[in-house]
């Protein structure tokens, strides 16, 4: 009887053992889904705050850095301060110590060792003056007080 039941426990070890087996596959792998948009539901409240901090940030202002060569420090200003290039002019040359010249559409700008840039959305280098100012606005990652040597070619005759 010893045997019978040796090898009868035996048996339901070898069919634990793979029932254990099964099961434990089950639980590492569950089958695959697709996550539902918009899952987590967000509550309304906490929507609502979400909503109200990016009008905030975006009424707030149109902050742009700017770096002059050879100036070991950058700043940050808001272009939405400034109602046209004269003013944003003044600032920089006040900010910066240095003299811009006199711009025109022709020939950029004259009599100066530097000259404004400005990064656009596409990644190109262009003329501080060159575009409408609302346009500059919207367009504008940042500005590059370059000098004049390093700015040939971004304007018709600079």
């Amino acid at each position: 009887m010893n045997e019978e039941s040796a090898g009868s426990s035996r048996e339901s070890s070898r069919t634990v053992s793979s029932n254990d087996k099964k099961s434990h596959d089950q639980e590492t792998a569950p089958p695959i889904k697709a996550q539902v948009v918009g899952w987590p539901p967000i509550r309304s409240y906490r929507k609502n705050c979400l909503q109200a901090k990016k009008l905030e940030a975006e009424a707030a202002g149109l902050y742009v850095k700017v770096s002059m060569d050879g100036a070991p420090y950058l700043r940050k200003i808001d272009l939405k301060v400034y109602k046209g290039y004269p003013e944003l002019l003044k600032a920089l040359e006040e900010m910066f110590k240095f003299k811009a010249g006199k711009y025109s559409e022709r020939e950029g700008y004259n009599g100066s060792e530097h000259v404004p840039t400005y990064e656009d959305k596409d990644g190109d280098w262009m003329l501080v003056g060159d575009v409408p100012w609302d346009m500059f606005i919207s367009s504008c990652k940042r500005l590059r007080i370059m000098k004049e040597s390093e700015a040939r070619g971004l304007g018709c005759a600079v």
